[in-house]
């Protein structure tokens, strides 16, 4: 039986270190020793997260060396380019990392310079860093010391289009990915376009030019096309707290040889192992109310018309399996317990 992990959270005060405590502790493998704050050090954590009272009984205290030297895995929760700065000498110290920010997951420095606006302060880890989606890396994660959870918009993404990748089916030059996330993907901004009065009732695309998970969503596309792809990437905010809804769209390579049953089963057999992807049946819409709190990503596939286009409509709770659940999910699989531990449990309704 795997031993109990003592665990430490840098950056417990945003919506992404929330959902870890409170999916670590209900963890029988897992013992959470210290949450940090820089702003909040010496408030409980209970005070923050009136949820979590009588569940966990720790105070923040400040991110620092002593304040993590009893932890045997580490989380980071916190904004992109802040874990790079720590993480060198936790590794030192034989602590495993999982973050959960930027940091580690795009595979060229200077492509992610210029993605997040400063340089890399230890480009010489960004190779020993597996990217932690277990659909595409479960063995390397095992194994691991550093892993790169995966962004939101990528998770759904790129789960969504990976089976017509893989068999080959499509036009890898031309994809598109049409996304949908609640507002909570943007953390505790206080910035006017996130107010209730600004975002209720509206819906709007942003980054059009160019979004920094473009990069990522193009680095494990074509990891699995073992060439560069083609992709147009827009995202929209909802007026939703959590979410994300993927609406991919890809051409077919030979039309007449992917009938509608043929692309239901090619998914269906693609995930069928899978414990955290369900395909749902031929011509059903999932939504992201039915991932809500959940680990799940559901998705459908589709070919409107028999035309040439496969669509596929792929959802994710962006605070779960699109952060905080999928992390759980990598440090499942790098201590060698069952992978859905403390994950299998259904979305919440409403």
């Amino acid at each position: 039986m795997a031993q109990v992990q003592r665990i430490g959270i840098v950056g417990g005060t945003g919506y992404a270190g929330a959902e870890l405590l409170r999916l670590l502790s209900a963890h029988p493998h897992a013992q959470v020793v210290a949450v940090t704050s820089r702003g909040d050090a010496g408030t409980a954590v209970a005070d923050a997260y009136p949820q979590l009272r009588g569940v966990v009984d720790l105070d923040f205290v400040a991110p620092s060396a002593a304040n993590l030297g009893d932890c045997d895995i580490v989380f980071f929760a916190t904004p992109h380019a802040a874990a790079m700065h720590d993480v060198p000498a936790l590794l030192e110290d034989g602590k495993r990392i999982i973050d959960l920010s930027a940091d580690f997951r795009l595979r060229d420095a200077g492509e992610w310079a210029a993605w997040y606006g400063v340089e890399h302060v230890c480009p010489e880890l960004i190779e020993r860093a597996v990217y932690g989606m277990p659909e595409l890396n479960r063995e390397r994660i095992r194994g691991a010391d550093l892993v790169a959870a995966p962004g939101c918009y990528p998770t759904a993404v790129v789960l969504g289009f990976k089976p017509l990748i893989d068999a080959g089916l499509v036009d890898a030059d031309s994809l598109i990915a049409d996304a949908k996330t609640g507002v909570s993907g943007a953390g505790k901004s206080l910035k006017p376009g996130f107010l209730f009065a600004e975002m209720q009732e509206s819906f709007k695309a942003y980054g059009v030019a160019g979004h920094r998970h473009l990069p990522e969503i193009r680095q494990s596309l074509g990891g699995l096309a073992g060439r560069d792809v083609g992709l147009t990437f827009v995202p929209h905010l909802v007026p939703m707290i959590r979410g994300i809804h993927a609406t991919l769209y890809a051409r077919l390579d030979q039309p007449g040889a992917s009938d509608a049953e043929t692309l239901q089963a090619l998914y269906e057999q693609a995930y069928a192992a899978e414990p955290f992807v369900d395909v749902l049946p031929a011509g059903a819409t999932p939504e992201t109310r039915h991932v809500r709190g959940g680990n799940m990503c559901r998705m459908a596939v589709h070919r409107p018309g028999a035309g040439d286009t496969v669509v596929v409509l792929s959802v994710i709770d962006n605070l779960i399996k699109g952060a905080a659940g999928q992390a759980v999910q990598c440090f499942n699989l790098m201590i060698g317990v069952d992978e859905s531990c403390a994950l299998a449990r259904p979305g919440a309704l409403p």
